[in-house]
């Protein structure tokens, strides 16, 4: 029984791990080594529950939501990374992932939940323990910030 159990797990992980540590990596702003911490948190914590997830609908929607999660509070545990320099860079257009490492961790979620994972609304509130409306809100907010940070137009991330 555990090793079919096992085996099941092993197979889900090995299938999902690269889908993971991508959504990991937008998530922290392009951090691999985070990233790849993130998806061993998700997995060890799908691991200690796999006999409930393995009969969920879809796993790994279940797996991406863990996957938000940890990386939110991970984001209320940490120390700033932010520290003084003695002299300021030339104004550089940021890459979209340094623009995403630059919102806050809530609205990195919600714009990768929204557009990178495609999910619905209803699905981000619930992966983030929220309502819909905060969401819309959210989504509202950060694509502007990330706008900003982008000179505006956003159209040269779009994957045609």
């Amino acid at each position: 029984m555990r090793r079919a159990r096992r085996d099941g797990f092993g197979e889900f992980a090995a299938s999902r791990s690269g889908h993971l540590h991508r959504s990991a990596c937008l998530l922290v702003g392009g951090d691999t080594r985070l990233a790849e911490d993130l998806v061993r948190e998700t997995l060890g914590r799908m691991y200690l529950r796999w006999g409930r997830i393995s009969r969920v609908d879809d796993p790994a929607a279940y797996a991406q939501t863990v996957l938000v999660r940890v990386f939110l509070t991970h984001q209320r545990r940490r120390s700033p990374q932010e520290r003084p320099v003695g002299e300021l860079p030339d104004a550089v257009a940021p890459t979209l992932l340094e623009a995403l490492g630059r919102l806050a961790p809530k609205d990195r979620a919600v714009l990768v939940l929204r557009y990178w994972e495609d999910r619905s609304v209803e699905e981000t509130a619930d992966a983030m323990n929220t309502g819909s409306a905060a969401i819309r809100t959210r989504t509202s907010r950060a694509l502007d910030r990330l706008r900003e940070q982008l000179g505006g137009d956003l159209t040269a991330f779009v994957d045609r």
